[in-house]
Order: structure tokens, then C-alpha cells, then sequence
């Protein structure tokens, strides 16, 4: 028999809240879901071409993807910044970081250090005039990112007559391609690098944890003591610099750039941010799930070419609308932004 230790008179205290189990959770997580569809499509394409499950092919795609990846850690930093924040100039910053490299390198390791810093230099003005635009002109990000592609490209344009002159310093080369261990080229190791510093960053660090209260309310968090200006600035200043990152690797790759080098990454950042459960709505999410969204979109890409969809009159109209169709399947399987934030 059990005694009740409640005052008399006093109101029952209601029962504390219990976690759902652990498989409902799993099932409820954005990144559980993502890597369950990345896997299900690797598995097929496995299927229509066996060759797809070689060790080779199977690095080539995480190469591919790490690209995807790191121009994507600084779109995963200025969504969970919060407030619409959103950059579209990614792409295009990528690009101007792989021409200014390549026109100072020029093929030779003379000075590499230097282009990469002036390559790098120059991608952080771009995040500077974002930062600017948003906090200080209070232009919506979406109109103000879009509006530096603009920007960027006319530059770019200016800046090489639309003629593209220089490579990839042998030394970039053999950093981004060259094999290292178990064939593994060194873009692998610099991402899994990358990848462990930012989610370090997010979860471990200051910066990390104010960059998360401004998501979720910036004005609690200025209550707080925060300086959200200051957060939310260093986080389109580091959306360019990675983004420049990501130029540097890609022309390493391609060993030559071209004016459009760095356009698909401009839409793919944001769904590999937002499949892997970032939310828009800011204060939620993580880099490990941009992780997984950029390999599953990758390998949706791969999937949809192994089997040849589109081509002919047709172009890639068809591919685009399974690739579309997918993204759409797969960011309602986790429910609205709002459970998320729950």
C-alpha cells in the first residue's frame, strides 16, 4: 500500500513527459530517412548496373558528392542562422574562386599559396556584401543572394572577357585527386576532415550554440546577451568562404573552369541542407544530415544517367522530373518544419 507524500489540499502534479522509443524517433529522423533513400537508390543502381557496386565507382561517387558537400556547410550555417536566410550566390562564388585561382596558378605551383588565399579573399567580399545587404540594408536574403549572382557573374565576366585562362597548379591536382590510402583520393579525407570541424562547430562550440538560439528566436536570443548581428554576419561570410572551398576543389577535379562551373550547386546546396533536416524556418538541423543529403542526391543523379532517362527531343526534361519528384517524396516523409522544431 503506498502513502501519498502530496500536502493536503495541494494540486496533483501531472506525470513527466516520456520519450518515444527509440525505433519512433529513428523513424521520425530526417537523417535515418535520408540514408535509408540514399542506400535504396545506391541499391538499385547496384541492380541495373553491377558495375555501379565496384569500389572504384563507389569512390568516384563520394568524390563527386564532396563537392556538393562542402559548398553546402556554409548554406547548412546561414539556413539554421534563421530569419529566411538562405544563400543562392554559393554557386557563383564557387565559380569566381576557381577562375581566380586558376588565372594566378596558371598551371604552375609558383604562388599557389597565394591564389588560394586571393581566390579565398575575394569569395569572403562576397560574403561581406550578403552580410551587409541583409543585416544593415535589411534586404530579404533571398533577393539579396540572388541579386550577387548578378553581381559575381558580371564580375567574372569583366574579369576574364568570357574567356576563362589558367589551371589547376599541379600541386591542387594532386591534393584534390591524387590517391592517398586505399585509392582514396585527398578530397575524401579533406571532407571527412571538414565534416568533424563543423560538426564539432555546431554542437561543441560557442559559436555553435548562439548560432542555434538566433535560429530558433533572435530575440530571445538577444535577450540573452547574444550579439545576432555578429552571428548571423560570420555566417554569410563563412557560407563564401566555403563556397570558395568548393571552387578550389572543383577546379582541382576539372583542372580547368569554365563561366558555369559552379551553377548546379546553387538549388543542390539547399536540398542537401534541407533533405538532411535543416529546416528553413532556422534553429534546427545539422551538417551530418547535409552530409547524407548531398551523397542521396548524388546518387539519384547517378541512378537517373545509369539508366538513361531523358535524352532525345525530350533533353533532360524527364530526368529533371524524377529528380524533382524524389526530392519532394523524400523531404515530406519527415513531416512539416514545425514537427520538426518539436
Amino acid at each position: 500500500m503506498s502513502v501519498s507524500t502530496a500536502e493536503p489540499g495541494a494540486p496533483e502534479q501531472p506525470p513527466a513527459p516520456t520519450r518515444p522509443p527509440l525505433l519512433h524517433r529513428l523513424v521520425r529522423d530526417p537523417v535515418v530517412i535520408s540514408g535509408s533513400v540514399a542506400v535504396l537508390l545506391w541499391g538499385v543502381a547496384a541492380l541495373v548496373s553491377p558495375s555501379f557496386a565496384d569500389w572504384n565507382q563507389l569512390v568516384t561517387l563520394m568524390t563527386v558528392a564532396s563537392f556538393l558537400g562542402v559548398i553546402s556547410i556554409g548554406q547548412t550555417l546561414v539556413i539554421i542562422a534563421g530569419g529566411e536566410g538562405i544563400d543562392l550566390s554559393v554557386g557563383a562564388t564557387a565559380t569566381l574562386s576557381a577562375i581566380v585561382a586558376s588565372r594566378f596558378m596558371d598551371g604552375t605551383n609558383d604562388g599557389f599559396l597565394g591564389a588560394v588565399l586571393l581566390a579565398l579573399g575575394a569569395c569572403c567580399v562576397v560574403g561581406v556584401v550578403n552580410a551587409v545587404g541583409v543585416l544593415a540594408f535589411r534586404v530579404p536574403p533571398l533577393v539579396m543572394t540572388l541579386g550577387m549572382i548578378a553581381v559575381v557573374t558580371g564580375f567574372i565576366r569583366l574579369y576574364t572577357g568570357g574567356r576563362p585562362e589558367g589551371s589547376a597548379a599541379p600541386l591542387l591536382r594532386t591534393l584534390v585527386a591524387g590517391d592517398t590510402v586505399a585509392g582514396i583520393p585527398g578530397v575524401l579525407w579533406l571532407w571527412l576532415g571538414l565534416s568533424v570541424l563543423v560538426v564539432w562547430l555546431l554542437r561543441r562550440s560557442p559559436f555553435g550554440w548562439r548560432l542555434y538560439a538566433v535560429g530558433a528566436n533572435r530575440t530571445t536570443a538577444y535577450l540573452s546577451g547574444v550579439n545576432t548581428a555578429a552571428v548571423k554576419f560570420s555566417a554569410y561570410v563563412l557560407s563564401s568562404l566555403f563556397a570558395g572551398v568548393g571552387g578550389l576543389l572543383l577546379l582541382g577535379y576539372s583542372q580547368n573552369v569554365y563561366t558555369s562551373l559552379g551553377t548546379d550547386y546553387m538549388l543542390n546546396s539547399v536540398a542537401a541542407a534541407v533533405i538532411g533536416g535543416t529546416a528553413l524556418i532556422g534553429g534546427v538541423g545539422g551538417y551530418l544530415g547535409t552530409v547524407i543529403g548531398a551523397i542521396l542526391l548524388t546518387v539519384l543523379d547517378s541512378l537517373l544517367r545509369i539508366m538513361q532517362i531523358g535524352g532525345g527531343e525530350w533533353g533532360d526534361a524527364p530526368r529533371q522530373i524524377i529528380y524533382g519528384l524524389v526530392l519532394v517524396t523524400v523531404l515530406t516523409a519527415y513531416g512539416r518544419q514545425k514537427r520538426l522544431r518539436q
